[in-house]
């Protein structure tokens, strides 16, 4: 079969991420998967088109460049807030009454769902999607999609789940694009497409809970027997978090982005004798230098997720399937990194709890970042376009080639390229302020924290990922304490 050429968008509250992959036959290569920061998104949604345009840009032009291509479609993410979940039924009389149900006939019923429910207010709402729960036929009750199909029988129904969202969010996502020059090839609602891709078969057959934390909307997706039954969402997540730091702290938003990133823990009793570091930031002389425990920074961290948690377990206790839920929760997106996340679900629960990682059905040997926790949500729906058979969104593609690490330098300069490596313009590692992390004063000295000559050492930090178990776990020895 002809190479194909796929492109997912995804529109978050933090990010916007663009994925290409190349598709050929049943093979999927992710060959591109960036990030830039959002503008003009809030919980999911386009609020601002002109200000979502600027990143949207950003991200697009830089597949391109990269890869020497033009983009002309993009499948895309439907917002997961202010969703509504309804039921809704469908039946049709099938003409031929002795020929086998079809496919066809099937997604038809599903369309009639869809179509014919009716939302409150068509100015301001709009169907979504619509997502089978059971079939009958006259001799069938409560069958699966895959026991109608082929059946014989004058009728045929249907129960479903119709997702009901807001039009303005619906109608701005194709502003955006068609600003862009880009059009929109289909837009999907990720619970299912994510899901899609986080989740094994058995565990959607035998009960799962899939809760995806992002920057600004948790949503909790509830499968059984292969089919989603019950999807919530509220608007909190990573970034609320980070609010609650700059808050508490009096910090500045890419600090407390950064510190959250970079020394979050969602269990201060997991901390053990980590709860007795300092983190000290130092604004060289612009402000009064400031301290920070690692254990009151956990507990700011703790009390937010255990509110997030807590509507999610809520949600799933609505659902009617908390008891039938037999692999527990499944937690993805790019705020469920946090350190001890699992811990504290599986506390606050007792589900037997797994951090949600892309499925190995493709490869991303250039791209590594297409594997991480934020990436799910494009790469589920790459999967969904390449079953749906979405033709080409690229074209003019001479050659597929990836920038090599002296053009990026060399086009984004010093400056730029030092910011890109996580530094900050003025040289300090979160940009308002250098942060130096040491051991509680009360403390008393070690063998190990002096040096042969006598003189004490300063233990800190080196900030290898953007991890807290990374940082945690790397020390190094210095006589400037200020990175």
């Amino acid at each position: 079969m002809k190479e194909r050429y796929l492109t997912a968008i995804d529109l978050g509250t933090s990010k916007t991420a663009i994925c290409v992959a190349k598709v050929q036959d049943e093979n999927v290569e992710i060959i591109h998967y960036g990030e830039t920061k959002a503008e003009g998104i809030r919980y999911g949604s386009v609020l601002n088109p002109m200000k979502a345009l600027n990143s949207f840009r950003k991200a697009v032009d830089g597949a391109e460049k990269e890869l020497g291509i033009k983009i002309k479609q993009a499948v895309v993410n439907l917002p997961r807030y202010f969703v509504q979940e309804e039921t809704a039924t469908g039946t049709i009389q099938r003409s031929d009454k002795e020929s086998s149900i079809t496919s066809e006939e099937i997604t038809n019923l599903k369309n009639i769902a869809l179509d014919e429910y009716d939302v409150e207010n068509e100015e301001t709402e709009m169907r979504f999607c619509a997502i089978a729960q059971s079939f009958n036929t006259d001799e069938l009750a409560q069958a699966m999609e895959e026991d109608v199909e082929g059946m014989v029988s004058p009728i045929l129904a249907g129960n479903f789940k119709v997702y009901i969202g807001n039009r303005r969010s619906y109608n701005n996502i194709d502003k955006v694009f068609n600003d862009a020059e880009v059009a929109v090839a289909k837009k999907y609602f990720t619970p299912e497409t994510t899901a899609r891709i986080v989740l094994t078969r058995e565990e959607m057959d035998n009960g799962v809970a899939l809760i995806d934390m992002g920057a600004g909307v948790t949503s909790v997706s509830v499968f059984s027997k292969g089919i989603l039954r019950h999807y919530a969402s509220i608007p909190f997540g990573g970034n609320s978090i980070s609010a609650d730091i700059k808050s508490e702290c009096a910090f500045s938003d890419i600090l407390a982005e950064n510190i959250k990133l970079a020394y979050g823990n969602c269990m201060p009793d997991k901390l053990a004798n980590m709860s007795e570091k300092i983190i000290k930031i130092d604004y060289f002389g612009a402000n009064p230098e400031k301290e920070l425990p690692l254990r009151y920074l956990s507990e700011i961290i703790e009390a937010r997720q255990k509110e997030i948690i807590e509507a999610m377990l809520y949600e799933i206790q609505e659902s009617g399937y908390a008891d039938e839920l037999r692999n527990g929760v499944v937690v993805t997106g790019g705020a469920a990194g946090m350190t001890d996340i699992q811990n504290l679900i599986k506390n606050l629960s007792g589900y037997n709890v797994r951090v949600g990682y892309s499925l190995p059905v493709f490869s991303a040997d250039v791209c590594l970042d297409s594997k991480s926790l934020a990436a799910t949500s494009c790469i589920g729906m790459i999967m969904a376009a390449k079953k749906d058979m979405i033709c080409s969104c690229i074209e003019d593609v001479p050659v597929i080639r990836r920038q090599t690490e002296e053009e990026k330098g060399a086009e984004t300069g010093p400056k730029e390229k030092k910011l890109a490596e996580g530094g900050s313009e003025d040289g300090t590692l979160f940009g308002d302020g250098g942060i130096e992390e040491t051991a509680n004063k009360e403390a008393k000295p070690n063998k190990k924290d002096t040096r042969k000559d006598g003189t004490k050492k300063n233990l800190i930090w080196s900030r290898v990922k953007t991890t807290a178990s990374n940082l945690f776990e790397t020390f190094i020895d210095d006589k400037q304490s200020t990175l």
